[in-house]
């Protein structure tokens, strides 16, 4: 049975530890999420689908993606509800309608890379961020979460691999699902998306100073998985 753990910055105590996994794209952070929520019996809390849910209803109406003010006008207005499914990534639903396949498209991920570079957009995510994780028992992954969406988290793991090796495995994933961009178009757009991220003005991309680094490039994945699921399982040792 697991103990409570340290009490967190509001002076209240978690039943279960929040892990927090921070990492450029491409560094295996959504796999390595969904491997601990499933071995530790966690909500696994995409925050990166938060993103995307509301990227595409500003896709699919009328609203700017450079426009915050309008951005902010359509945040107050939606409802986006993480649901856990057993096996299985989380079901994402959008003001009530299942968007988890439409999401996980090329489109709407570049859509959200660019929601998310908004201050106020991110300060409204983070309010409901950690609304869904104040009880702990959840994995979250993102580029801020041991940094700004909780720095109070009992476990933070900074995922990174070399830039080449992080579009490869992009490259390699789109090829298995029957996308046909280049190796080099991947590796740039990789490279973009690490320069957007890294230079926001608003909680840039950085691990946190308490964070455990690990580095991929030469790591498989379940070397990752083993060695995360150490960190997580210490810390829960340690509460007991």
């Amino acid at each position: 049975m697991t103990a409570p753990v340290e009490p967190t910055a509001s002076g209240t105590r978690r039943l279960h530890p929040v892990i927090a996994i921070d990492g450029p794209a491409g560094a295996g952070k959504s796999t390595l999420a969904s491997h601990l929520a499933r071995r530790f019996g966690f909500l696994n809390l995409e925050t990166g689908a938060m993103y995307r849910a509301l990227a595409l209803k500003a896709l699919e109406g009328t609203t700017a993606l450079d426009d915050e003010s309008s951005l902010m006008r359509l945040a107050e207005t939606t409802h986006i509800v993480l649901e856990s499914r057993p096996n299985e990534s989380n079901r994402v639903l959008l003001d009530g309608a299942d968007v988890t396949a439409r999401i996980r498209e090329k489109d709407v991920a570049e859509a959200a890379s660019q929601v998310s570079v908004h201050p106020r957009v991110r300060a409204w995510m983070v309010e409901r961020q950690r609304a869904m994780g104040a009880r702990g028992g959840v994995v979250m992954e993102g580029r801020d979460i041991g940094t700004h969406v909780f720095p109070d988290a009992e476990v933070k793991i900074f995922l990174d691999a070399a830039d080449a090796v992080r579009g490869e495995r992009r490259f390699l994933q789109d090829a298995a699902a029957g996308k046909a961009p280049t190796q080099e178009a991947v590796l740039a757009a990789v490279r973009d998306r690490d320069a957007r991220d890294r230079n926001r003005a608003a909680s840039p991309l950085q691990p946190a100073p308490d964070a455990v680094h690990l580095d991929s490039s030469s790591m498989t994945l379940e070397e990752v998985c083993a060695r995360a699921e150490a960190l997580v399982q210490e810390k829960i040792s340690a509460g007991t």
